[in-house]
């Protein structure tokens, strides 16, 4: 997607990702996730009765977006002078994964999504996303980045889904500026924003024992806050953006009522 400082131009391409909650949900059923969960589309961030319709509680919010001049200096801004993340090991509040794959960022936020907070409980056992995030947890975010560039389990199923969408896929090493960013709750009860472009997770504030991604705090600390860094590091606006939650699936908690 996004030109990426970790990804070179020689590095190994993925074909990006469509933004569809059907190709999301589906790559990481196939990964191994309960299919109890799954994306949907927001359709408002600031409308309370059409966030209600979101089955709750909301484990992630996705959020992509076309990457601006403006985007980039707030980006470069926040970064500078940051030290580059190294945490390992099951003390981490958040799992975040360094991306080194070019067009991958789809890849990497789905995989943010899925693993931090009560989502790890919805993995199967066993399955290729249980024994990555099992190779994953002793490694440093540079080993880790190796470990999903190697993985041939991670490259066969985003290429299967890659295929499925409502457009035609463009080709694996075009430019694409758009990006992807996860929110998701930390083991530490604080949103966190995961990009694997940044030098590390950053911790937006804590929420409360009840609130979730999708909650009004959970969007102030989130998506509204980035949305707001964009207009005043002087973009002409927000930016046109796409929102998808993960959540339990509607018929799924009908079915075990």
């Amino acid at each position: 997607m996004a030109g990426n400082p970790n990804a070179p131009a020689t590095a190994k391409a993925f074909v990006p990702l469509e933004n569809n909650p059907e190709v999301m949900s589906h790559l990481i059923h196939q990964l191994g996730v309960s299919p109890t969960l799954g994306f949907t589309d927001i359709y408002s961030i600031d409308d309370p009765d059409i966030i209600a319709f979101v089955p709750r509680p909301s484990h992630a919010i996705l959020l992509v977006f076309p990457v601006t001049k403006a985007y980039e200096a707030a980006r470069i801004a926040e970064d500078t002078g940051r030290p580059v993340y190294e945490g390992c090991g099951p003390k981490e509040p958040v799992t975040w994964f360094k991306q080194t794959i070019r067009n991958a960022c789809g890849l990497i936020g789905l995989l943010h999504a899925v693993s931090n907070g009560a989502v790890k409980a919805h993995i199967t056992p066993g399955s290729d996303l249980d024994q990555l995030l099992r190779d994953a947890e002793p490694l440093k975010p540079a080993e880790r980045a190796d470990l999903l560039y190697a993985s041939k389990a991670l490259e066969s199923a985003h290429a299967e889904a890659a295929k499925k969408g409502d457009t035609a896929a463009p080709a694996a090493d075009e430019k694409i500026d758009l990006h992807f960013v996860c929110f998701v709750k930390g083991n530490d009860g604080h949103l966190w924003e995961l990009d694997g472009r940044r030098t590390g997770p950053l911790d937006r504030g804590p929420l409360d024992k009840e609130e979730d991604v999708l909650s009004e705090k959970g969007l102030q600390l989130g998506v509204r806050q980035l949305l707001k860094k964009e207009t005043e590091a002087g973009g002409d606006g927000p930016p046109p953006v796409r929102i998808s939650a993960l959540k339990c699936r509607a018929e799924t908690l009908e079915l075990l009522s």
